[in-house]
This record gives structure tokens, sequence and C-alpha cells, in this order.
């Protein structure tokens, strides 16, 4: 486990840089989970550690595999400046928890809810999972583990995130597209959906 989290957060400082900060969290029952901060020119990302320690595990299997099974970490990148964003490493780690605590495999297209906003006064309180691979690449891992792929998630509003429940992510995404949705700006208002 330690050398798996080791050759992640090596992946994630070759891709984004030292990190300036970092959180950590523990849930009763679960594993630690690390929250670095990046800054990178007028952006802010957050990539969790310590999500990726372990499969994910189908809810339905009758026996978790220990070592067969997705993984993965959670980035998020915010205009820096704009809003208290740093209040964002709690719900981050409960998000890269959720595999842990509820059975949960994260994997592109889905849907999160922190259950409140993501920071003090965000209008966003659900991220959409989308593909991962650009921003940091998937880190291989030894035979029979599945690769590490780090994931963005993009902010959704609530009204969003029921349009999307409804269409599906795809068809959320080219909404963001057709109308230039900034989905870093911390501040944003939600898309047109009508």
């Amino acid at each position: 486990m330690g050398d798996v989290l080791a050759l992640v957060e090596a992946r994630l400082r070759t891709a984004l840089g030292e990190p300036d900060a970092r959180a950590a969290v523990t849930f009763l029952g679960t594993d630690r989970i690390e929250v670095l901060r990046f800054l990178d020119g007028d952006l802010v990302r957050y990539a969790t550690l310590g999500m990726s320690a372990a499969p994910m595990t189908d809810p339905t299997a009758a026996l978790a595999d220990p070592v067969k099974g997705p993984r993965a970490e959670l980035v998020l990148s915010v205009r820096a400046g704009l809003a208290d964003t740093d209040k964002v490493l709690r719900p981050l780690a409960v998000l890269a928890a959720s595999p842990q605590v509820e059975g949960l495999i994260v994997a592109p297209g889905a849907s999160l809810e922190v259950g409140g906003p993501l920071w003090p006064g965000a209008p966003f309180s659900s991220v959409l999972v989308a593909e991962g691979g650009e921003l940091v690449e998937d880190l291989e891992l030894d035979d029979p583990m599945d690769p590490v792929r780090f994931l963005p998630l993009l902010p959704m509003t609530q009204n969003e995130a029921a349009w999307k429940r409804v269409k599906g992510a795809q068809e959320l995404q080219e909404r963001w597209l057709a109308h230039g949705t900034d989905l870093r700006d911390p501040l944003r208002a939600g898309v047109p959906l009508d």
C-alpha cells in the first residue's frame, strides 16, 4: 500500500510540481486520505492521495479483491484568489473515502454529492467525474494491479446535477462547451439548461 502511494505522489509531483500545502483526514474505519495543494499560475489544484491505496470493489461482490480492481485519485482545479477554496479539503477527502465507506466505484461520468457547498459560498454541492489522463497521466502498476487513474472533478450546481441525472454526463459536458463555461471559475453561475 505504501509503495503505491509513494508512486502516486511522485506522479503528482512530476505532473503538477511541488505541493505548497497538504492536509490529512481520517474517517472512522478508513485509511488516511491526504489532499495536496498545487499552485499553477492563476490556478490552484487539489489532488487526493490515499484513495488508490486499495482497489475499488463492486459493492455486490461477495469478497473484495485486495489486488485487482480500478484505482483512482481525484483532482480539482479552480481559479485562485476568487473564493475560499481551501475549505474544499474535507469534502474532497470525503469523496476520496467514498469507495471504502460506501463501496462506490468512482469512474468517469459519475456524479458525486458532498451534501453541502464544496467551499463557503460555493454554488456547487456535487461534482462530475471527468475522463483522466490529460493533466496527470495514468500510473501503471505491476501486474496484476490496475493502473491508477487521476480523475478530474468538475463542480456542478444543483440544477446541473439534476439535468445530468436525466440527460447524462455527455449532454451536460456538451452544454458547458456550447456556452463556453469556465469550469474552473469557483463563482460561476449554472449553465442555461432550457
